[in-house]
């Protein structure tokens, strides 16, 4: 006797989860069961109301804002729990009308259907430490808005220093800096603070991903990573936590296309249209890659920052990351000198760094049995 499935479909939200049920074949209608709360005594009388009924229970529901609690929930529950990609949920041209009902009940038609995209799903070590990136990342991206602030200020105000920012002669420059005005004096005050508090916060950020990624699962695979050009802790950090275990991938194409770098194509017949990068999946893991391909614009050579990242490492990895430099570099200057725009030339240049740490991550990831 075959075994009966139903499919459940859940729009979640902050303090409710939107349900509905999908069976009775391809064909059958979903039947919406209502509204419940998003704790996990809920789910647990929810899934348990459903198993009553007999055969097997397969959730599923939207990535979003309320991360991965529903799915781990229901995981621990012995159910299976799909997190899908909303960007990759087949829509309808003429759908204008969209509720949280409708929401639940199209999920459920389309898991029972097979046309749902599932998202990869970190464990709770690799979540945190990913938080701690995207910490850093903000951070960052903070004491550069607050540079930018304080430098508008003093453009503004005809306060231009000749050298270079941001270095020690730059700092003591704005140290000596007067206004007139009380109150301009105490804008720039404070806009010096927010600099010195912002570097402040994403220094403490570097150090505590320092003390920690020694003792993270994916430390080897960060350690090797490392090896490459224009690839130091931070930037391999980031693709790591991002996109997880880079060897999840039957080939270095589908990294390539998950990270948005790949060209967009818009072919039919015998015309064949091909545009910029897609700009699809992890922006943050894509920023990483592009601003390492910028460093292979120099010839090949080993610095010594790069010396000291290579020691300890295995045979295979450094000579992977010399066959990724020295193919590179080469193929930098020459569509360079071919007229490309730079642009097109570091995005091509990112994306096959991309199938080259495929194959260090494969190197020293553990065989998985089968």
């Amino acid at each position: 006797m075959e075994k009966r499935i139903t499919y459940i479909g859940m729009d979640v939200h902050k303090r409710d989860i939107s349900v509905a049920v999908a069976n009775g074949g391809l064909r059958g209608e979903a039947r919406y069961l209502g509204v419940i709360a998003n704790t996990p005594g809920a789910l647990s009388k929810l899934s348990s109301k459903l198993s009553d009924k007999g055969g097997t229970l397969r959730f599923c529901y939207e990535a979003g804002p309320c991360g991965y609690g529903v799915h781990r929930h229901l995981r621990g529950l012995g159910h299976s729990c799909v997190v899908v990609a909303p960007s990759l949920i087949p829509r309808k041209p003429g759908e204008r009308i969209k509720t949280d009902r409708r929401d639940a009940m199209k999920l459920a038609q389309l898991h029972r259907s097979g046309e749902l995209t599932p998202v990869w799903v970190p464990g709770l070590d690799h979540e945190a430490m990913r938080d701690l990136v995207r910490a850093r990342s903000a951070a960052m991206r903070s004491v550069r808005r607050a540079r930018q602030q304080l430098t508008g200020f003093l453009l503004r105000h005809g306060r231009i220093h000749g050298g270079k920012h941001w270095t020690v002669a730059h700092r003591r420059w704005l140290s000596t800096l007067r206004f007139e005005h009380p109150a301009q004096q105490v804008v720039l005050q404070d806009y010096i603070h927010a600099v010195e508090d912002g570097e402040a916060r994403h220094d403490a950020l570097l150090a505590q991903i320092e003390a920690l990624v020694p003792h993270w699962s994916m430390a080897p695979v960060v350690g090797a990573l490392q090896a490459m050009r224009g690839v130091a802790l931070i930037v391999a950090v980031t693709l790591v936590a991002e996109v997880g275990d880079l060897t999840r991938f039957d080939n270095p194409r589908q990294l390539m296309a998950y990270l948005g770098l790949v060209p967009s194509e818009r072919s039919s017949g015998e015309t064949v249209r091909r545009g910029a990068i897609t700009r699809a999946g992890n922006g943050e893991a894509r920023r990483v890659m592009i601003e390492a391909a910028w460093s292979y614009r120099m010839q090949a050579r080993v610095s010594r920052a790069h010396l000291a990242r290579l020691e300890g490492l295995p045979k295979e990895v450094r000579d992977i990351a010399w066959k990724a430099q020295v193919r590179l570099c080469a193929r930098f200057r020459r569509m360079t000198a071919g007229g490309k725009p730079p642009p097109l030339v570091v995005a091509a240049t990112a994306r096959e760094m991309l199938g080259f740490a495929w194959a260090i991550a494969h190197h020293v990831t553990p065989r998985k049995s089968s």
